[in-house]
């Protein structure tokens, strides 16, 4: 897995994970509205930490400058 994402790009990222599992956790979602918050939520945050998005790479969009 070769990175393709910036830090500006992870940085946002991590900020919609976070605030998509604060929704899911705290808002009081259920049903669907929960499972998706829930898990685009967990895929937002790991690929801001991994610095790598598959969508990216099946897209061939890169958004760091230096990979």
């Amino acid at each position: 897995m070769t990175r393709n994402e910036g830090t500006i790009d992870r940085a946002l990222r991590g900020i919609a994970g976070l605030v998509l599992l604060a929704l899911a956790f705290f808002a009081g979602l259920t049903g669907a509205l929960y499972w998706i918050a829930l898990v685009v939520g967990i895929v937002m945050l790991a690929t801001a930490v991994t610095g790598f998005c598959p969508a990216y790479r099946l897209l061939g969009l890169k958004t760091c400058s230096d990979c």
